[in-house]
């Protein structure tokens, strides 16, 4: 943790952190008696098989290799795992202090880090609404999104996709919105992600988020969540602009920072 700290001063960031309709969507199937869940089975959700190629060219983990990378990601997960148990909590929001920091491809590792974990599925939403992006890491053609299902007759079941990765399911975006913070508060977008959320007891959900100083989506969006995860840039996030992000979420439980980008080799994880 003293790695971390020192990166985190080097970086000009130091701080110390304290602080549903998808109709039919996925018919999960237990193989076992126990309480972990093993292969699911979909039978409404689309599936795509996803080159490895393509993801390793985006920079997504895409295979159970010992890499330096995967690895961080594991003690990312984990770490994140103890805080969700500990506080009975299963949504968390990515979000960072100014756009470029990596939030979205450091919310796409982490969601396929946890779904590597048999004992619960992971549903990845784009949230970013202004600038939606995770469909790029993922798809060559264009799919439907989240921006169907809220001003359309799009039933969510023809948007969700899992990409080929076990217990992974995405929810992408599409069209940008620029009314976006108004969209997150209408009466069907807090239905979704209440659905989202209770639907299934083992699944996990991590919503990529805008950037906080860019707009107010994250703030209009935070109640409906039960954490908040702030990816800063190594070298990039100043340290005034961090503390304006923490002002902005200090009512809210943020589970902790990554720092991305670091040349630190060791995770760069703190709270």
């Amino acid at each position: 943790m003293e790695k971390i700290k020192q990166a985190l001063d080097r970086a000009g960031v130091a701080r110390a952190i304290e602080e549903k309709d998808i109709k039919r969507h996925t018919l999960l199937q237990h193989t076992s008696d126990s309480d972990e869940m093993s292969r699911i089975i979909y039978t409404t959700t689309k599936t795509f098989k996803i080159s490895k190629d393509k993801l390793r060219e985006q920079r997504v983990i895409a295979s159970d290799s010992n890499d330096y990378i995967t690895d961080q990601y594991k003690v990312l997960r984990t770490q994140v795992l103890q805080r969700l148990k500990t506080n009975h909590w299963n949504s968390l929001a990515v979000t960072s202090p100014n756009e470029g920091s990596g939030k979205t491809l450091t919310a796409i590792n982490l969601a396929i880090s946890l779904a590597k974990e048999v004992n619960h599925s992971v549903l990845l939403v784009d949230m970013d609404l202004r600038r939606p992006t995770i469909h790029n890491y993922f798809f060559y053609e264009r799919q439907l999104g989240i921006s169907e299902y809220l001003t359309g007759n799009n039933e969510l079941s023809e948007i969700l996709v899992n990409p080929g990765i076990d217990r992974l399911v995405i929810l992408p975006g599409n069209e940008s919105f620029a009314n976006s913070s108004e969209m997150l508060s209408t009466p069907k977008m807090v239905r979704l992600v209440e659905e989202l959320k209770s639907r299934y007891p083992n699944r996990i959900v991590i919503y990529d988020m805008p950037p906080l100083l860019s707009c107010d989506d994250m703030i209009a969006f935070a109640p409906y969540v039960d954490a908040v995860m702030l990816v800063v840039e190594d070298e990039s996030t100043r340290k005034d602009e961090l503390k304006r992000s923490f002002d902005l979420i200090k009512n809210y439980s943020v589970i902790g920072t990554v720092l991305n980008k670091s040349k630190v080799t060791r995770i760069s994880y703190s709270n």
